[in-house]
């Protein structure tokens, strides 16, 4: 293949429509603005969300308490929940979402107390509450922060 052979891939490339060009051309006399109006004129703006002097939704929809931006988005697991692991495991954030406990681990896993553990697992996740480090390392097993 050379360079003089290359062309554009069939329907990337279309013709400019010849605006205000006569009536033959189906974009003739008002040039597809219609009669007259904020729209018609020239130098037509009007910024998003402009509603024609209507008070817009953004202003009119009440707004109440604060988004933190930087706020890090924690999935939480219950000990419970870790009963589904065979004894001696090594339980991490695949692990959780290949077993269906977790879709998505986003910026973090929290191992928290609720409900008890029997078996000793490994336990390598973000972060846990007090309670669940107790009962995990009560079952015989490690918990790890990672």
């Amino acid at each position: 293949m050379k360079l003089h052979e290359l062309s554009p891939v069939e329907g990337s490339k279309k013709e400019a429509r010849r605006i205000g060009r006569g009536h033959g051309s189906g974009q003739g006399k008002t040039a597809g603005k219609g009669h007259k109006g904020q729209k018609a004129r020239a130098g037509r703006g009007m910024r998003i969300g402009f509603e024609g002097g209507q008070m817009p939704l953004q202003r009119r929809v009440p707004k109440r308490g604060f988004n933190n931006i930087f706020a890090k988005k924690i999935v939480s697991v219950n000990v419970g929940t870790l009963e589904k692991f065979d004894n001696g495991t090594v339980v991490d954030v695949e692990a959780l979402v290949a077993a269906g406990i977790v879709k998505n681990s986003f910026d973090g896993v929290k191992v928290l107390g609720n409900g008890n553990l029997t078996k000793n697992l490994t336990v390598k996740v973000s972060a846990f509450s007090e309670s669940a480090k107790a009962k995990i390392e009560a079952a015989g097993g490690k918990a790890e922060v990672i």
